[in-house]
């Protein structure tokens, strides 16, 4: 009898799970699509390249949809058992709630320990490909696209305007071309009354066929005055002007420029950096004293042999304190050399602690950084079975399957639990919390709620029953009547 019950359940769950993962997915994806369009239309990008970037995309976004799956199909799934009296029956049976939620856990066991490896494994090289892909994409340039009486300064170099452009596209009146390749301004200008516009076939040169036009070509010489520089007026009835469209090419960034990002590392990966951002912290304290020991020499041992030191002995009177001003121990012809150097060195050892202080606080930057990549391996992994054990008891409660009011409390608190996600790391990038803290938060914040849910769904609570609440304000409201009736 068991065994058929945990096949049921587990029938029930993983039509619900698939769905809602694909949707969730989806959802993910066009928000990153709509997010990132902008910079994507308008560049010249085949069909493959935006594939693969959503591809790439999707991978990333994985570790958000399981946990979201999760708990939509949890409360579906035992919120269509409630709804059907299917629940009411297995307990009338005599099992208990956890009994009946124990085969899902081993299930949610196992998509949690799949989520782990999938965040350890397949995220870092999707997010390598994604950041990358997604980098080349945004720095390159649009593609070359000249509308009638509208200059266009996308060649670099040059600014072209046409008055009108036929039906086919290529056929261009009254051309005018600036050619600022000098670096001196305006000095060389075509006209034209008609050209065409025709790319290579290999779309790294766009020729200008021209007809019918002028070339001037002003001169600039530093030896004449601003207005002998010569022009020169050139007549063509046909001439063709080439462009170079190499900068328009997509190219890609080598992807090892990418590869020390800790977007970029699994957890073995994580945890040597952050070893040797301890072995670097304790060798940055430890250089401080060198760095001052050269500037700060009140604190090196005095050699008594030297004239300054028979003064100062002589000023102290064998005491090892002087009153008399150190200044005055220095010779006067030297006294200003001294006050130089010393400000001088004043000057350098502030700039190096600034220095180490600056790289310092970026190492501790990096620390936070590296180290919150870390834990959220672990805590995004585990967030499928926190919202399983929030999901399942509260199907059980609301006993409503479909994706109406399951829908509603699914949203509810998967936004609550990525707020608090977001939040948390936020603080811990800050400073503000531990590492450990900030990733954890929404984990330690949810659980007892998880854990209320499930003693509350077990003692058959109404707390999520409408009526309950209806009765409560009918009681409410009559209360209130009577009291009115009684005082007229």
């Amino acid at each position: 009898m068991f065994k058929k019950l945990d096949i049921l359940i587990i029938r029930s769950f993983i039509g619900p799970f698939v769905v809602t993962f694909f949707i969730a997915l989806f959802v993910l994806v066009m928000q990153f699509f709509w997010l990132y369009m902008d910079e994507l239309i308008g560049k010249g990008l085949s069909v493959w390249m935006i594939v693969q970037l959503l591809m790439y995309m999707s991978a990333t976004l994985v570790p958000l949809a399981l946990p979201l799956s999760v708990l939509l199909a949890s409360i579906m799934t035992f919120g269509d058992m409630g709804e059907n009296f299917e629940l009411v029956a297995i307990k009338s049976s005599g099992i208990s709630l956890l009994r009946f939620m124990r085969p899902l856990l081993v299930f949610i066991g196992g998509v949690t320990g799949f989520a782990f490896f999938f965040n350890n494994n397949v995220i870092p090289v999707a997010n390598l490909k994604a950041l990358s892909l997604l980098y080349d994409v945004r720095n390159s340039k649009p593609t070359l696209n000249i509308r009638p009486d509208q200059f266009n300064n996308d060649i670099q170099g040059y600014s072209i305007r046409v008055g009108s452009k036929d039906e086919d596209g290529f056929t261009i009146h009254d051309i005018i071309i600036y050619d600022q390749t000098d670096m001196v301004g305006n000095n060389k200008v075509i006209i034209a009354k008609k050209g065409q516009m025709i790319p290579t076939a290999d779309k790294q040169t766009l020729i200008f066929r021209l007809e019918d036009g002028w070339r001037y070509d002003e001169q600039y010489d530093h030896g004449h005055h601003a207005a002998e520089y010569p022009q020169t007026r050139m007549h063509f009835a046909k001439w063709d002007k080439v462009f170079d469209l190499s900068s328009f090419n997509f190219t890609r960034t080598n992807q090892d420029l990418f590869k020390n990002a800790y977007q970029m590392m699994n957890v073995g990966q994580l945890k040597e950096v952050l070893d040797s951002f301890d072995r670097n912290e304790n060798v940055t304290v430890k250089s401080v004293s060198s760095y001052m020991a050269p500037y700060v020499t009140i604190a090196n041992k005095l050699k008594e042999d030297t004239a300054l030191g028979k003064k100062i002995n002589a000023s102290a009177g064998g005491t090892g304190t002087y009153t008399t001003s150190f200044i005055d121990l220095i010779p006067e012809d030297k006294r200003l050399v001294m006050l130089q150097t010393a400000s001088n060195n004043i000057r350098n050892l502030k700039s190096l602690m600034d220095n180490n202080s600056l790289n310092d606080k970026l190492q501790k930057e990096n620390y936070m950084k590296f180290s919150v990549e870390f834990h959220r391996k672990f805590a995004l992994s585990f967030a499928c079975m926190l919202l399983f054990l929030i999901g399942a008891p509260i199907g059980a409660i609301i006993r409503k399957g479909g994706l109406g009011l399951p829908l509603v409390f699914a949203v509810v608190f998967f936004i609550t639990f990525h707020i608090l996600n977001i939040t948390g790391e936020k603080l811990a990038k800050s400073g503000s919390l531990p590492p450990w803290a900030g990733m954890w938060m929404s984990t330690i914040l949810l659980f007892p709620i998880a854990v209320w849910l499930i003693v509350t769904a077990r003692n058959d609570s109404q707390i999520f029953n409408k009526e309950l609440y209806l009765r409560a304000w009918r009681a409410v409201k009559g209360f209130f009547s009577r009291k009115d009736t009684n005082l007229a």
